[in-house]
Parts: structure tokens; C-alpha cells; sequence
């Protein structure tokens, strides 16, 4: 609850900060906001308080919370006895008038209206002790605790006071009986509604704050969850959903924390990043007071070389901090030796009393140009900013080869998602909704965990293909076969029958065959696709030196598409001009053609 309470308070002082003419008040916000309902109802509940789960956002989405009240009940029904007593299925059905609304006497509907009749609060064990039974507050709380003990000899008392006191109120023995055996039943179940109001109220007050200001309060949770890289993962990807933009860091815009930059704007923080601690960052921060960044040198001048090294500085160019520097990564991190080395003869001059007559000519001349530096390409570009930041921003090794994921999948995690789930509860549908049905998917290994079993040790691979994650059962025969595919990062070809998984709400496959991207590729392409546009005879040159490198005896035809004063044209290569078609070789030609003038062809 702390940690809620400080991202709360981050997120308002963020809102503050940025709109001087009023100062929102969290306390003060209205509880019956539709826009905030709209999105509970949608079940968009990640980094809200409490309702964050799978589970919960399934039961959110049978509920459909419209009320306070709601919220209050969701936190109190979401538990094992609640759930597994078919208490929750009366609550959802008589809301929704699937079921009738009853009360067990004509007295207790004020106390049981707000849960459609079911005893879901102890304060309402209590109150029907109190109104029926004629119990004082005292001895209500006596009973509510004997309940929950269950001490058979204590119970017994108890009843004979409930049943002498609710027949002298006017109620029948029978009845009276009965409700105290009813009360017995869910008083197990029973949870204490001040604590569920208590954290439906922090539950309430994190969804109005996504819904209205959600820059504000992702950059608050994400800055909450900096040491935790697959919550920040989690978190990027509920950023994209929601339409915000996660920028990298930025040593001239970013704090230490995660920033919120206007409305859908996030600037990744700087103290998140791989080996940056507090201090550096401050220093960062305090010599840019002074004014923006304008070149590595003036960088590696400016800040406090006490507080900072160059493994320090590799990982800000890595993770694209300088890149209002320069775009070229590569280029800055080969210059940085330079830079550092200057920085720390002008320093030592500095302390021998030494003046540079020229440095402020120096200082008035333009920022001097990096040195000539091929790029990084896409893929090694990404490497390195996993390596800084612990995962991918900027893009996804998927990205590269997009084309082919979607000729070779059978259809996007999301698609199999919205295929596979029926909506049915997991209480109704049992484990599995639907019998397994035969895929193919390709994603990205993103986890791995290892299971000894009876018939030996088995793997569970997350997979990740842009749209969604899987987990992949790897059983004992198949892995002896592919442990050596088994590194986070490789691009997985799956075969295997996929099914949904209802106690985990979500899907779950079944491997038959796991294969990489290449090996898949060698086997199964058919041509290289390659379509011309009015390239220069510089990048023609390119085009064909990169092709001729990637030449091979495997009979792979390359088809070149184009068009010359009007005309189209097609040319299919014979075998004696084939091309290997590796990873390597489409990064290669990324660098002089647009990602949609080639593809393979399968």
C-alpha cells in the first residue's frame, strides 16, 4: 500500500507541476466518474492497485463494476473461499438479473442490498447479529471472531443467544436457525469491508489517474518499478496499448526517473539505465543547468569525472541517451575515447594553473563532426540497447523480419487470443475451453524455466511475437533435441497444438517441433524478392556486392522487380546466380533499400 501511495503521490505532484493554474487534489476526486468505469469495464487494469491480475481482469470482466460499491466488493470476492464456494457466480448473476435477488428475511434487505443478498462483509455478520438478534456492537464482534475460529462448543453458545434473541425480535426459530447457518457459512468467507473500501478507495483513485492523466501516472509506476526490468516490460507494453510513447533517455530531457513529456509522451529515466547510479545522474542533471549538451566532448567536459566513467557513458550512448547528440550511435562510442581523453588533459591543465588563451574561440566554433563511422545495424543496434536498458525500446528484433513472421505464423497471439477465448469463466469451462488445435508461431524467447517431472526434465519457453506472449511446453523428448536452441533472445519457429488456458486466462502451446528462424528459412524459402526504385548506381553497386557476398550452391533464385521509362519488369534469376538468404544478408540490405522493397518469398 506504501508503494501505491508514493506512485500516487508522484503522479499528482507530476500533475501539478505541469498545470501551475490549478493543484489537483487526489482526496477530492468525484467516485463516480463514467470515463473511470468505462475503463475498469474494459478490464485495462494493469498497474492499477489490486485489480491487476489475470484473474481479477477476468473477474472484472464478468462483473462489470459500475458503483463504488463494486470496486469494494471485487477486493473482497477475489479470494480462494469466495471463488471456489460459488459465491462470486450468485453475486455476478444477481447483478446482472441472471438471478433473483433474495434476502433471507424481510429486515436484512437494507444490510444485504448493496451485495445482492450475499453475505460478502463481516461488518454484515455483525449488523444481522445486531438488528435480528438484538446483539450489541460488542457481542457482535464476539460472534463475528467465533465464526471465524470455528470452535464447535463456542458456536453452540452462540447459536442458542442468535436463535433466543432473534425469536424474542419476532423472527421464527426455524428462520432464525437458518440464517445463523447461513451466516456460519459465509462467515469463513467473510471479509472485513473496511479494508476493502480502505484499498478499493487506492484501487479507485489509480484507475481515475490512468483514465485522466496517463502519462503522468505510467512515468509514476514505471519510475516505482526501475530495478525491475520484466515489470518495466510489462509496463512499455501497457504504455503502447494506451497510445503513450516511451522514448529513450535523453541526458538533455530525462531525470532520473522515468518523465511524463505532455500528454502521451514518456521519457525513459536515466537512472534505469544498466550501472547508472543516483550520483551520476545528478551530476548529469546539475551540469546541463548551465545549459543543453551539444557534442560528446563538451559532455564528457562538463560533467563530474569523480561521479562518472566511461563504462558509465558507454551505456548512456547504448541505451540512445545521446542520441540528441548525434543519431550515429557507433560514431559516438568510437569518438568517446577521444572525448574522454581531452577531458581529462584539459582537467590536469586546469589544476597546474594552466589557461587555454584560445578556449573561448574554441567554445564559440561550431560543434566539431564526429569521424566517419559506419552505423550500427538494426539488430546490432537493439543488442546494445538490451544490454543498457535490459530490454528492447526502439524496436524488436521482430520488426526485421516481419514479412516472413507473418507467411510462416498461422495467425498473431492476439488473433489466437480473441480466437480461442469464449468468455466462458474458468468455474464453468473447467482447465482447457477448446481442444488444442495444430500452429505455427514464431516469436521472440523472452524467458525460460526448467521443470524436473516424472518423465524427466521439461521446459516452459515465453515467447513474445509484438501482439501478445505465449508460454511453450517443451516436454522431456523434445527438449534432448533442442536444448541447445534454448537462449532468450533466439527467434523460435513453433509447431504444436495450441489451446487456452483458463486458469491462467490466457493460451498455452504444446510443442510438437521447435525450430530457428534461419535453419526454418534454409529449409523452407522458396525466393528472394527484391524490388528496385530509381536507386542510384552508388546503391545498385551496394545492392549487388551485398548479394554476391551472400552467393551460395543452394539453387535459391533471387526475383528483382522494377521499372524503366515506363515499363515494369520482372527478372527470376537461374541457379547460377543464388543467394543464401541469412539474417545477415537482409540486414545488409536494410542499410540501402526500404524494409518494403524486399522480402522472402515462402
Amino acid at each position: 500500500g506504501l508503494r501505491t501511495l508514493t506512485i500516487i503521490d508522484w503522479a499528482i505532484n507530476s500533475i501539478n507541476a505541469g498545470d501551475k493554474s490549478r493543484k489537483l487534489e487526489i482526496e477530492r476526486i468525484p467516485l463516480n466518474d463514467a470515463d473511470t468505469f468505462k475503463l475498469l469495464q474494459a478490464y485495462q487494469t494493469t498497474a492499477v492497485f489490486q485489480l491487476e491480475s489475470r484473474g481479477m481482469k477476468d473477474l472484472i470482466r464478468r462483473l462489470q463494476p459500475d458503483t463504488f460499491e463494486d470496486i469494494i466488493a471485487l477486493v473482497a470476492l477475489f479470494r480462494p473461499g469466495p471463488l471456489q464456494s460459488g459465491m462470486v457466480d450468485d453475486f455476478i448473476n444477481r447483478k446482472h438479473g441472471r438471478s433473483r435477488v433474495e434476502y433471507p428475511h424481510p429486515a436484512l434487505e437494507p444490510i444485504l442490498q448493496p451485495t445482492y443478498g450475499v453475505i460478502l462483509y463481516q461488518e454484515q455478520v455483525m449488523q444481522i447479529a445486531q438488528v435480528l438478534a438484538g446483539y450489541t456492537l460488542g457481542g457482535a464482534d464476539m460472534l463475528r471472531r467465533a465464526m471465524g475460529k470455528k470452535k464447535a462448543e463456542e458456536m453452540e453458545t452462540q447459536r442458542a443467544i442468535f436463535t433466543d434473541g432473534a425469536v424474542a425480535n419476532g423472527v421464527e426459530a426455524a428462520t432464525a436457525t437458518y440464517i445463523f447457518d447461513l451466516m456460519e457459512k459465509f462467515a469463513g468467507y467473510g471479509f472485513n469491508k473496511s479494508h476493502s473500501a480502505a484499498y478499493a478507495l487506492v484501487s479507485y483513485q489509480t484507475a481515475w489517474l490512468k483514465t485522466h492523466y496517463p502519462a503522468e501516472f505510467m512515468a509514476a509506476v514505471m519510475s516505482a518499478d526501475m530495478d525491475n526490468t520484466d515489470k518495466i516490460v510489462t509496463l512499455i507494453d501497457e504504455c503502447r496499448e494506451m497510445k503513450l510513447k516511451v522514448l529513450p533517455p535523453d541526458i538533455n530531457r530525462s531525470s532520473y526517473q522515468f518523465t511524463p513529456a505532455g500528454a502521451d509522451t514518456i521519457f525513459y529515466g536515466l537512472g534505469a539505465i544498466k550501472g547508472v547510479g543516483r550520483s551520476a545522474v545528478e551530476s548529469v542533471i546539475n551540469s546541463r543547468a548551465s545549459g543543453e549538451y551539444q557534442s560528446l566532448d563538451e559532455f564528457c567536459e562538463r560533467i563530474d569525472s569523480t561521479r562518472s566513467s566511461r563504462k558509465l557513458i558507454e551505456s548512456l550512448i547504448k541505451a540512445g541517451a545521446m542520441d540528441c547528440l548525434s543519431k550515429n550511435r557507433a560514431a559516438i562510442l568510437a569518438h568517446l575515447p577521444h572525448a574522454l581523453h581531452a577531458a581529462e588533459q584539459n582537467q590536469k591543465n586546469q589544476d597546474a594553473g594552466m589557461m587555454d588563451i584560445f578556449s573561448g574561440i574554441v567554445e564559440s566554433e561550431a560543434v566539431k563532426p564526429l569521424p566517419p563511422c559506419e552505423p550500427w545495424d538494426e539488430k546490432k543496434r537493439l543488442i546494445h540497447e538490451k544490454e543498457a536498458l535490459g530490454l528492447f525500446l526502439t524496436g524488436h528484433p521482430l520488426k526485421i523480419v516481419e514479412k516472413e513472421v507473418k507467411q510462416i505464423s498461422s495467425g498473431s497471439l492476439a488473433q489466437w487470443l480473441e480466437k480461442l477465448d469464449t468468455g466462458e469463466s474458468s468455474s464453468e469451462a473447467g482447465r482447457y475451453r477448446q481442444k488444442e488445435l495444430q500452429t505455427t508461431i514464431c516469436g521472440l524467447v523472452v524467458d525460460i524455466r526448467m521443470k524436473n517431472t516424472f518423465s524427466g526434465r521439461e521446459a516452459f519457453v515465453t515467447l513474445d511475437d509484438r501482439t501478445g506472449r505465449i508460454d511453450v511446453r517443451v516436454s522431456p523428448s523434445l527438449l534432448k533435441e533442442i536444448e541447445n536452441l534454448l537462449h532468450k533472445d533466439y527467434i523460435w519457429i513453433v509447431e504444436g497444438g495450441i489451446a487456452y488456458d483458463a486458469f491462467n486466462n490466457g493460451i498455452k502451446i504444446r510443442a510438437s517441433n521447435v525450430s530457428l528462424l534461419d535453419d526454418y528459412r534454409n529449409q523452407n524459402a522458396r525466393a528472394l524478392h527484391i524490388h528496385l526504385n530509381g536507386e542510384s548506381p552508388d546503391q545498385i553497386d551496394h545492392i549487388i556486392s551485398t548479394l554476391e557476398q551472400h552467393s551460395n550452391s543452394s539453387k535459391m533464385p533471387l526475383v528483382i522487380h522494377g521499372h524503366d521509362q515506363g515499363y515494369q519488369y520482372q527478372l527470376r534469376t537461374n541457379g547460377s546466380w543464388s543467394v543464401a538468404i541469412s539474417e545477415q544478408c537482409l540486414l545488409s540490405l536494410g542499410k540501402y533499400l526500404d524494409s518494403a522493397q524486399f522480402f522472402v518469398e515462402y
